[in-house]
């Protein structure tokens, strides 16, 4: 090997490096960083209407979920749990049905399992507002400032989100 291809080895192994790093640090950030929640309004099953704004001030999560995603299923009890534990401190909760999923579905489930907490059906463009979500369950928690402060895909480690639900609600704006 030349002297001038060997000197040049360690310069591609750093420029790769530093290439590696920068990409992960977008990545941390993209996903980390806290931005403020789009601007969205939801059809609850009952018709209503509730929108990000009217949210504002306060701790929330929303979770999109599918009756047919095995994993949301498999998550709901322990995210009705964890709704009572923090409901007392002020923390609202919109689960919000994909576009696909069948009307009827959600209302019988949302109905036969007594969700305590708001439930809506998306046409499309709430899922698409918060980052054109399409795997499920993914839940947002938005912190008083309204601010995203997490995202979660899949299930959450529930010990983590507790700590965090409890530190956002302790939270002061």
């Amino acid at each position: 090997m030349s002297r001038t291809a060997s000197s040049k080895t360690p310069l591609i192994g750093a420029a790769i490096a530093l290439v590696a790093v920068v990409i992960a640090l977008a990545g941390w950030f993209a996903f980390n960083s806290s931005k403020p929640v789009p601007a969205a309004t939801f059809t609850l099953l009952s018709g209503e209407k509730i929108s990000t704004d009217q949210l504002k001030g306060k701790v929330y999560l929303i979770n999109f979920w599918a009756t047919d995603c095995t994993t949301c299923i498999k998550e709901m009890p322990q995210m009705v749990k964890t709704y009572n534990q923090f409901k007392g401190q002020g923390l609202e909760y919109i689960a919000v049905a994909m576009n696909y999923d069948p009307p009827s579905y959600v209302v019988n489930y949302a109905q036969t399992r007594a969700l305590p907490f708001k439930v809506a059906m998306d046409d499309g463009s709430a899922a698409k507002q918060f980052g054109n979500v399409q795997l499920t369950p993914t839940t947002f928690v938005i912190g008083k400032d309204g601010k995203i402060l997490k995202r979660y895909v899949g299930e959450p480690e529930y010990a983590e989100l507790d700590k965090l639900l409890k530190d956002a609600l302790a939270k002061q704006v």
